[in-house]
């Protein structure tokens, strides 16, 4: 029988997205690529220092355990095959064993071995590819490399925040405010409250984590939060959208247009997602963030 990655949440992640490689970078940028491959041989056995998704790879992989398998990450990369060896190895070095796959492109277009993976997130610090992940329905986020580690206070809590509108659902009622304002924004989701939202692009994501933590008997957790600048009476749509889907959050914050970064401080996620830059880049200065460019904000 074939191996498969069916029944597994997959994770797609760029060498810059899981490893801090920026000094490298600096190199790969100016054009030098055998530079840059002689400096990633130079330091094959130097393990890479973790990156801003690092604390989220490693908490999601902790679900499996020995036979039982319900976590797949795969490493997604414009890197060479040289390269991708001192990735393995930095892998290796920080516990990430089961690390196994790796698809290396040496500068080609990666994004499309999403489909055969079946990848249900596309962690890239390469923004062309997040978009373009995206048009192709994939739950895809650009890693904003400058975020700050995650916070290691709950090391068997994954925990994910999302922002509502153009992540978790589409942007049909953010179109609504940016192009008539807040007043005509709040008449259309009152009269539309009992109607849920159409799915945004991280839906199946947050279906997925649904899906491991209903179906695992790990001592690991999800926690997740809905991040949004909602407020009463807005908030009454998001709620029922998410009732409608049968997927729960454990917490929700309605901030009216208050900057994200101190709340995210205080809940900790190993992640956020948001589409709007401003909002992205204030959560960056506190927690591991990552945009999502979708939806009008981003046209």
């Amino acid at each position: 029988m074939p191996v498969t990655l069916d029944n597994k949440l997959v994770v797609a992640i760029s060498s810059r997205a899981l490893f801090n490689f920026e000094e490298e970078n600096l190199v790969f940028e100016q054009g030098n690529d055998r530079a840059y491959v002689a400096l990633q041989m130079q330091r094959l056995d130097v393990p890479a220092p973790p990156g801003v998704a690092f604390s989220l790879v490693k908490k999601l992989l902790a679900f499996n355990s020995g036979t039982d398998q319900k976590v797949e990450v795969v490493l997604l990369s414009r890197n060479d095959p040289v390269s991708g060896m001192r990735v393995f190895r930095s892998c290796k070095a920080h516990g990430l064993d089961s690390i196994q796959r790796g698809v290396f492109t040496q500068g080609r277009d990666p994004f499309s071995y999403l489909k055969p993976l079946g990848a249900h997130l596309f962690l890239s610090a390469n923004a062309v590819d997040v978009q373009q992940a995206l048009q192709l329905g994939f739950p895809a986020a650009r890693v904003l490399t400058e975020s700050v580690q995650a916070h290691d206070g709950h090391p068997h809590e994954v925990r994910i925040a999302f922002d509502g509108d153009a992540v978790l659902f589409s942007d049909e009622a953010e179109r609504v405010y940016q192009t008539q304002g807040l007043d005509a924004f709040q008449r259309h989701e009152i009269e539309r409250a009992s109607h849920p939202l159409p799915d945004g692009p991280f839906k199946p994501l947050l279906a997925a984590l649904h899906r491991l933590q209903q179906d695992t008997q790990s001592q690991m957790r999800i926690r997740t939060a809905l991040v949004t600048a909602r407020s009463a009476p807005a908030h009454e749509r998001a709620i029922r959208t998410l009732m409608d889907w049968n997927i729960g959050v454990d917490e929700a914050m309605f901030l009216g247009g208050l900057a994200k970064g101190e709340f995210l401080r205080e809940f900790e996620p190993d992640f956020f997602f948001d589409d709007q830059t401003g909002h992205v880049n204030s959560a960056a200065r506190h927690v591991p963030a990552g945009h999502v460019s979708s939806g009008i904000a981003n046209t």
